[in-house]
């Protein structure tokens, strides 16, 4: 099968699209899954190699899968000469490296060119400020790629504190077949549930607490006013994390733990019906890279309300597709809300805003396009430093 694909030594290496990619990165992560299969379907030779054993039935089966020995974070130096050996093996076209960190270190190790480095969000936003060592070694890890990828502007201008290297923008774009408005729409019952929601880890950095606190003074404002319609108010939380019980003692100290419903993490595609099922999206994040959740809660016709962190506001139109407040502000978050609530004509009208934005500018296929030119740029910018032949 290798032997069809053009080495990467030869003359038209740099005027074409990589055809033979090696894709290293968490296999078990939802958006490692999604750009090998997409890849594939483009019709790339793909190869993932990853510390982590995969789930075979979410992968297409013509991805030639590789498990790494040892699990991270010791694979991460003790896997770079077995992944070295696999590389020369391979031969592929371009190593496409998923976070900068963990597996950036062990790319780095293994001294392979050219390298996409794509990195995804904590591995910019915190891992270089917990110390000036790990500051250094994600430079190092950034340094070392022959380009890097972002998945929004936003951490593009974020990685150009760290490096000089070519930095290209590849969201993570948004299958909008599957992540699409009811095919029904019904007008909400006038004593029926008004839902708000959330798909997002339990964590501190994702604002759960900010969106209770937010839902709690909504109910507390329509309470006064509007009685009936407090009552109808459910906030319906999906994501497992470490702050789990705290966010339930929190619900149960503002009196709402009977109208908050903690839905525990569902897979990815039982997603899009969970989003269906809601009124409101609402990602309150302290930090977010980007913003794919809100996206795919546009793609449904959602109406969204966001705080101004990096990715979040990045994706959001305010006043047009949705709302953008302030981080930790939960009282400019209920106000938005309320508006909303009180408004199912303005909920429809910037919930099909956000399905056309989407629609323009975050498809999964435009995605992959902008990954595919990543590829070729990258292959160039390589065999640009290489030694003419002779």
């Amino acid at each position: 099968m290798l032997s069809n694909v053009p080495s990467r030594q030869s003359p038209d290496f740099a005027q074409r699209t990589p055809a033979r990619v090696a894709l290293l990165g968490p296999a078990r992560s939802i958006h490692t899954i999604r750009w090998a299969n997409g890849l594939a379907l483009r019709g790339l030779q793909v190869h993932l190699l990853s510390l982590e054993t995969p789930d075979l039935s979410l992968y297409d089966e013509r991805i030639v899968q590789y498990r790494l020995p040892w699990r991270a974070p010791l694979g991460y130096f003790l896997a770079a000469p077995r992944l070295r050996a696999l590389l020369k093996r391979i031969d592929p076209d371009l190593l496409n490296v998923h976070y900068a960190t963990g597996y950036g270190l062990l790319a780095r190790r293994a001294r392979f060119s050219p390298v996409l480095l794509s990195a995804w969000g904590s591995d910019i936003y915190e891992f270089p400020n917990s110390s000036t060592w790990h500051k250094a070694l994600l430079q190092r890890n950034l340094d070392h790629a022959t380009a890097l990828a972002a998945t929004s502007h936003a951490m593009q201008r974020e990685m150009r504190g760290l490096t000089r290297r070519p930095i290209f923008v590849t969201p993570f774009g948004i299958d909008e077949a599957l992540f699409q408005p009811a095919q029904s729409v019904q007008a909400p019952a006038a004593d029926g549930p008004i839902v708000i929601g959330t798909v997002k880890a339990l964590e501190t950095h994702y604002g759960i607490d900010t969106l209770i606190q937010a839902f709690a003074l909504l109910r507390q404002a329509l309470a006064a006013s509007q009685p009936g319609m407090a009552e109808r108010l459910v906030l319906r939380i999906y994501g497992a994390g470490s702050q789990l019980q705290r966010l339930r003692a929190q619900a149960q100290a503002a009196h709402i733990a009977n109208q908050v419903e903690f839905k525990g993490r569902i897979p990815h595609a039982e997603v899009p019906e969970a989003l269906r099922a809601l009124d409101v999206y609402v990602a309150l994040s302290r930090m977010d890279s980007f913003g794919v959740a809100i996206l795919e809660a546009c793609s449904c016709a959602l109406p969204v309300v966001v705080s101004n962190a990096d990715g979040p506001a990045e994706v959001v139109v305010d006043g047009k597709t949705g709302y953008i407040v302030a981080r930790e502000d939960a009282h400019a978050a209920a106000d938005r809300l309320q508006e909303l609530v009180l408004n199912p004509e303005l909920r429809q009208r910037l919930g099909a805003a956000g399905r056309a934005r989407v629609l323009s500018e975050y498809t999964w296929s435009k995605s992959l396009d902008m990954m595919l030119d990543a590829y070729t740029e990258t292959a160039r910018l390589y065999r640009a430093t290489q030694p003419a032949s002779v």
